[in-house]
């Protein structure tokens, strides 16, 4: 068993060694300790039966994990469990050792978890190995050797950068058992001859130098290109403020920052990191006000379109660790002035909230609450309901 569990171990670093100079940005490396409770499903013998409605304790999981990308990967697992009876059944006892290779795979990142969350993910594995069951009582065996085949879904919760907490739920079935769980009867079954469900919590630790691990890693970058085109812009988006506002007309400033929208997020899509020459640009889009987040009437919850402006600065602050940022909130002329004073605080002190929970330090962040915002027209009131982010 230890020299099986040691070539799988060198199988999986090997892989790892053949992707690592495609290096990126996050820890690749991670391992998963767990325990919990299983449930042998079969074969067991006449009178030997598990608790079904209580799962049986004990089964204890540890897992090396090496991620090729944010998105697949592969996972070494070592598992133990150990059986016995449940209610009405004759007592006996067996141990089961087990080492399986598997492939992992990130449904958090491959479904965009991290366009309404920076604190749940899901990843799904499966893979084969060899296991091997040692009945103890009532008869004791040396040993039967099986392959195993395992599938589960774990959902993961951040902790920090470096630790999840999981659950994990995993079905586990054998080919060439021999031996029933309870070691007393042969098997004579053909094709899938045992199976068994665990049922685990515990802990996911990161190793590596960099902040993230790869189950949190997501591709926000930019690229130099999209920033020009969105420069180019700028000056007739301008022309156009300007005019709609002289004219005091229904100003529709939400078709202009869905258009920034959907060419700044087309920009972190891409694979690069070179956005040091546009550092300039972007501050200046950001404190001219093009880059604004907006609020429905008398409330503090973000329109969906406006997740991504605090997605920019984020970005932005990540990359550009000295700089600091302010953020204004504004209410619209409807209500009482001290209401609106209140409004508008509590519109960037909801900002300022996402930004600390999404990394950014909050000693580098301000906000406060200018109430209500006179210099917009009365059918543009839309535009007044909003937090300006200005970099410092």
């Amino acid at each position: 068993m230890y020299k099986t569990m040691k070539k799988l171990l060198l199988g999986a670093l090997l892989l790892g060694s053949i992707f690592q100079a495609n290096a990126q940005d996050f820890n690749k490396w991670s391992i998963d300790v767990g325990a919990g409770v299983h449930t042998p499903v079969f074969p067991l013998a006449s009178g030997y039966n598990p608790e079904i409605k209580h799962p049986d304790f004990w089964q204890t999981n540890l897992g090396v994990r090496y991620m090729f990308n944010e998105k697949f990967g592969l996972r070494l697992d070592l598992g133990y469990n150990k059986f016995t009876e449940g209610k009405n059944s004759k007592p006996f006892e067996s141990n089961y050792y087990r080492a399986t290779l598997e492939g992992v795979v990130n449904a958090g990142n491959i479904l965009n978890f991290k366009s309404w969350t920076n604190r749940f993910n899901l990843l799904f594995h499966g893979g084969a190995g060899l296991s091997r069951l040692y009945p103890k009582s009532p008869v004791e065996v040396s040993r039967d050797q099986v392959i195993n085949v395992m599938a589960g879904i774990t959902p993961q919760v951040k902790l920090t950068d470096r630790v999840s907490l999981f659950l994990d739920v995993s079905a586990i079935g054998h080919f060439y058992q021999q031996r029933t769980f309870d070691g007393t009867t042969t098997v004579k079954r053909r094709g899938l001859t045992g199976g068994i469900f665990n049922y685990s919590a515990g802990l996911n630790i990161a190793l590596g130098s960099h902040e993230k691990h790869a189950d949190w890693y997501s591709e926000d970058v930019m690229e130099t290109n999209e920033l020009e085109e969105i420069q180019k812009r700028l000056q007739q988006a301008e022309d156009k403020i300007a005019e709609l506002k002289k004219k005091n007309t229904d100003f529709d400033k939400n078709k202009l920052m869905s258009e920034l929208d959907r060419r700044y997020n087309k920009a972190t899509n891409n694979n690069t990191t070179n956005t040091v020459a546009n550092t300039d640009f972007i501050k200046e889009l950001f404190n001219n006000g093009y880059v604004n987040v907006y609020f429905d009437v008398d409330k503090t919850t973000i329109q969906k379109g406006s997740h991504n402006a605090i997605n920019y600065l984020k970005l932005y602050m990540k990359e550009n660790t000295s700089v600091k940022a302010e953020l204004v909130g504004y209410a619209d002329e409807t209500g009482a002035n001290g209401y609106n004073q209140t409004l508008s605080t509590n519109r960037a002190k909801k900002v300022y909230d996402i930004l600390v929970a999404s990394g950014i330090d909050a000693n580098r962040l301000s906000y406060k609450g200018e109430g209500e915002d006179t210099s917009v027209a009365k059918d543009a009131r839309q535009l007044a309901r909003r937090v300006t982010l200005f970099i410092k």
